[in-house]
């Protein structure tokens, strides 16, 4: 088979509502407590999510404390969408073994 082959495969279209709703579920998952557009661990918070468009912004705390300093990043895709639950695993479990 030849790259043309796959030429009329696509991704299916980013959802962003569809995907905030599974990320949702995702953290919730991971035992982080919803507080409005935000996820907090032990009262502190750790990431907030919120719909721009046809994509996700996304803030990550950089550090566990009540007011953290936050990393963005928007989420157009199911790669980005995966990529920033990986992300944020590793620094729950950073975390984790920093406390």
């Amino acid at each position: 088979m030849s790259d043309d082959d796959f030429a009329s495969f696509a991704p299916p279209p980013f959802k962003p509502e569809d995907a905030l709703t599974q990320l949702k579920r995702q953290l919730r998952d991971l035992k982080l407590a919803e507080r409005g557009s935000g996820f907090e661990q032990r009262g502190k918070r750790v990431a907030e999510l919120q719909i721009e468009g046809a994509v996700i912004a996304a803030r990550t705390a950089r550090k566990l404390a009540i007011t953290p300093e936050w990393d963005r990043q928007t989420i157009a895709s199911g790669h980005d969408q995966r990529k920033w639950l990986d992300e944020l695993k590793q620094r729950l479990a950073r975390w984790d073994r920093e406390e």
